[in-house]
């Protein structure tokens, strides 16, 4: 389980976390939503180590962040699997280097490793079909048409599983996902929504979503917290976000709902 105790945050003047304090439960998918600049990503990015905080705690597992020793520090960035706004592919890698792109980083040079773990990542995002319905010979074909491929010759929604596939390489416990729908229609948003809770229940990974869309959250989520002025206004089940009197998280829906329809009659 991942605790995060009392956060604080600010950047100059602009305090951007005053006093967060949620628990993200071990194999569940918890959703973090609210408005833009509200601080999703900035809490997400203190969790797994990559700011600090100015005043609060995380803890994982049991032991606080801060206090994890350098040899600690460096497994638990090995058990994140983190998928960033947009998948952050490097266009002048191909397929298989973007995905490997981690171990590679940590010295491992053995190719056939290399390949078997991007082979294996590749089918779990659906990009390759299943090796044992299709076979051997089919499933290794259809391998070397995708992995020297570049982003630029991917579509958006393939660009999105590449990022999500290499977030997965060395099996993490968990997986981080920022914004991982944003930018894509509502076909292949969908496709991403169900190929995360697919990984979820498949891998039984503990998964973070830090997103804006509301119907994502219903897809995906088993426990969903939003924020509002830099602090928790609201944590449950999407059922119980549906159903809340609370006049902010009503607002919230309001406007999803009311952009929902406005995009829908464009």
């Amino acid at each position: 389980m991942i605790i995060a105790k009392n956060i604080f945050k600010s950047f100059g003047d602009k305090a951007v976390l005053q006093g967060i304090s949620l628990e993200i439960p071990d194999r569940h998918t918890t959703c973090i939503i609210g408005r833009s600049g509200c601080g999703k990503s900035v809490l997400m990015k203190i969790i797994v180590g990559l700011l600090p905080p100015d005043r609060g705690e995380v803890w994982i597992d049991g032991k606080p962040l801060a206090q994890l020793s350098a040899a600690e520090r460096y497994q638990l960035r090995k058990d994140i699997g983190f998928v960033f706004q947009g998948a952050a592919l490097f266009d002048s890698l191909t397929v298989l280097e973007n995905v490997v792109l981690a171990p590679y980083q940590h010295g491992v040079r053995d190719p056939e490793y290399l390949e078997r773990e991007a082979q294996r990542v590749l089918e779990a995002v659906g990009l390759l079909p299943n090796r044992e319905e299709v076979g051997e010979e089919v499933f290794l074909r259809e391998y070397a048409a995708l992995k020297d491929k570049k982003p630029a010759e991917l579509s958006g929604g393939m660009r999105k599983r590449v990022g999500i596939a290499r977030a997965l390489v060395g099996n993490p416990r968990y997986v981080f996902y920022d914004e991982p729908t944003t930018g894509l229609d509502p076909v292949t948003s969908e496709q991403i929504d169900r190929l995360i809770r697919h990984l979820a229940q498949q891998l039984s990974v503990t998964s973070v979503v830090i997103t804006h869309d509301l119907f994502s959250v219903t897809n995906v989520g088993d426990t969903v917290v939003l924020l509002h002025d830099g602090k928790v206004q609201f944590a449950g089940t999407p059922l119980e976000l549906l159903q809340s009197s609370d006049p902010v998280v009503q607002e919230f829906i309001e406007r999803y709902e009311e952009g929902a329809q406005y995009l829908s009659q464009v």
